[in-house]
């Protein structure tokens, strides 16, 4: 039923920003937790970033000081500033969310993923 939407990606050379925002769509009894994810060619699924109901955050050390997690708690929008990127930062980036989505107390849902490609 809650279906998750990222936008924001696309080509940026390394020094420069990015800002990703995702957007939950649905029956949202309670968003819990929402996140970033990041898969580059041939390497597994990475947490990138998450923030909960609280306010609290946590980051890969790759992008401690670099990124910053931040949520539209009202409209369950999250979001993703990208400073200082690198070339390894280059990936497909997927948003993640964890609530009480529709009749499910323990949902959890991914979006399509948005790319981020950056050049060096």
């Amino acid at each position: 039923q809650v279906q998750l939407v990222e936008s924001g990606g696309g080509l940026v050379q390394a020094g420069g920003s990015l800002r990703l925002s995702c957007v939950a769509s649905g029956t949202i009894f309670s968003m819990n937790t929402m996140g970033w994810y990041r898969q580059a060619p041939g390497k597994q699924r990475e947490l990138v970033a998450t923030i909960i109901s609280s306010g609290n955050t946590n980051y890969a050390d790759s992008v401690k000081g670099r990124f910053t997690i931040y949520r539209d708690k009202s409209k369950n929008t999250v979001h993703l500033q990208m400073n200082s990127l690198k070339p390894e930062d280059t990936a497909v980036y997927y948003c993640n969310a964890a609530g009480w989505f529709g009749r499910n107390p323990m949902g959890e849902v991914w979006g399509q993923g948005t790319l981020v490609t950056v050049s060096s």
